[in-house]
């Protein structure tokens, strides 16, 4: 099997954003976005994906997070759809309930090439330190829209606004994991239409 493997850089007046990703690895991270909980999440998307992952990310984060963040989700997602290819043989599909210790987070993907992101949580839990948990939404966003993926974000339930955001960033590593995995009984494409 070839390698599944993309980079891309992305500078703007706000940002610059370096990211590296290989499909097929061992869940090894190394992660710089001046934001240390946001590179506490990532590195726990490489680990549960098994994607090895290099993100440097320098931004204006005496204005705000929020640039660095979205930005870091544009280029990764860029990265996820140039490396799968034309998506041959891969499941497509996954779902994942993810339990991180009373939060509980549901996260499903389909790597069609269809754009959107359903976030659902029955209130927004308050900031994590320095990081408001919105900026969550914001990278999922970003991501899904440059991946060309559906992915859809629930948070069943939970207290600790920690947990909530491991629960979901967990959830997405997995579905992940399963949706890029190639399956020996597909032959091409996983679509009716032929193309993703």
């Amino acid at each position: 099997m070839t390698q599944r493997r993309a980079s891309r850089q992305r500078t703007t007046a706000e940002t610059s954003v370096s990211v590296d990703l290989q499909i097929d690895g061992t869940g090894a991270a190394t992660i710089s976005t001046g934001i240390p909980f946001f590179d506490h999440m990532l590195t726990l998307l490489a680990k549960h994906s098994l994607f090895d992952l290099r993100i440097e990310a320098r931004g204006d984060l005496g204005v705000d997070f929020h640039h660095t963040v979205e930005d870091t989700g544009i280029v990764l997602g860029q990265c996820l759809n140039e490396a799968l290819g034309e998506k041959s043989g891969i499941r497509r599909y996954a779902s994942v309930l993810l339990p991180m210790d009373e939060a509980l987070a549901q996260v499903a993907i389909d790597l069609g090439g269809r754009p959107f992101l359903s976030f659902r949580t029955t209130e927004i839990p308050g900031s994590i330190g320095s990081f408001d948990f919105d900026l969550i939404e914001e990278f999922l966003r970003a991501f899904a829209n440059n991946a060309a993926m559906n992915l859809h974000v629930e948070i069943r339930y939970g207290r600790n606004s920690h947990h909530m955001a491991e629960a979901i960033f967990k959830g997405l590593a997995k579905s992940l994991d399963q949706a890029c995995q190639i399956d020996p009984r597909v032959t091409g494409v996983p679509s009716s239409k032929g193309v993703l």
